[in-house]
């Protein structure tokens, strides 16, 4: 069966949706078959694929109302071994009936979807919204694994406690597996010296956490880059768009690094 990796933070703009994205391509690109599942209402991750929102006729949000499988709505992209499962605005319309309804095992939907078509994948990565809501609540409680992006900027670590908290939390209830697969620094600069210092107090305090380059024993980061910024509006993973970029090899580095812990 597929390994799950959900990536997740709470913190908006730390480059979530970029990492689910492009590691998916990325991961696609060393020949593993690979399913992209946007489960943010934002759809970013389904317009930075090439698919425009309102003209996807069935979303991740049909699927958890049971309208249709998982298996019904999801695209290939124009990555070989890339496919997606789309999202929608629509996709809020859960976090109410989550709420509302109140019934036992809501936390554990996603999983219950997932389980279906798993066994058809190398990888499934989720792309979590910014938020730690029933959609993440549920992404986390499907998934292996999370990584977790940390921007490198003022209040990186800004409610990182919380988000460990709450991955202790389902550890005892819904997801007891769920590890810490590890911590991505995100928009590094190094010409900045708060960008430094940031990664500087990640390599002290979660060192064994960050994923490090096969070659050496350097931590794998992803620089701040105009390539990376300007790829989804072109619907396109920095692979199609700019392989030899410095955003695109940090992506390739990370997918090498999770396929050398892959057993």
């Amino acid at each position: 069966m597929g390994e799950i990796i959900a990536i997740a933070n709470q913190k908006g703009g730390v480059g979530k949706t970029t990492t689910a994205v492009n590691l998916s391509a990325s991961l696609a690109d060393l020949n593993k078959r690979v399913l992209l599942i946007d489960f943010d209402p934002q759809a970013n991750a389904t317009t930075s694929l090439g698919f425009r929102r309102n003209e996807v006729e069935f979303d991740i949000y049909h699927v958890l109302i049971g309208s249709k499988k998982l298996s019904q709505i999801i695209h290939p992209t124009d990555m070989n071994n890339l496919f997606l499962a789309p999202s929608n605005i629509g996709l809020v319309g859960f976090e109410k009936e989550f709420y509302s309804k109140r019934t036992s095992g809501r936390e554990l939907l996603l999983k219950c979807k997932v389980e279906e078509i798993q066994n058809q994948y190398d990888f499934i990565v989720i792309d979590s919204p910014p938020a730690l809501g029933p959609l993440t609540i549920n992404a986390l409680s499907a998934a292996h694994s999370v990584i977790i992006p940390i921007q490198c900027e003022f209040f990186a670590l800004e409610g990182l406690a919380q988000l460990l908290s709450t991955i202790k939390a389902l550890r005892t209830t819904s997801n007891p597996s769920l590890f810490i697969r590890g911590f991505l620094p995100t928009m590094y600069s190094s010409q900045n010296n708060l960008s430094k210092q940031v990664l500087a107090d990640l390599i002290q305090h979660f060192d064994q956490e960050l994923f490090k380059k096969s070659q050496k024993g350097d931590c794998v980061m992803v620089p701040r880059s105009v390539k990376l910024a300007e790829s989804p509006s072109f619907g396109k993973p920095i692979l199609l768009y700019d392989k030899k970029s410095n955003g695109s090899l940090a992506y390739q580095e990370l997918a090498q690094a999770i396929l050398g812990g892959v057993s």
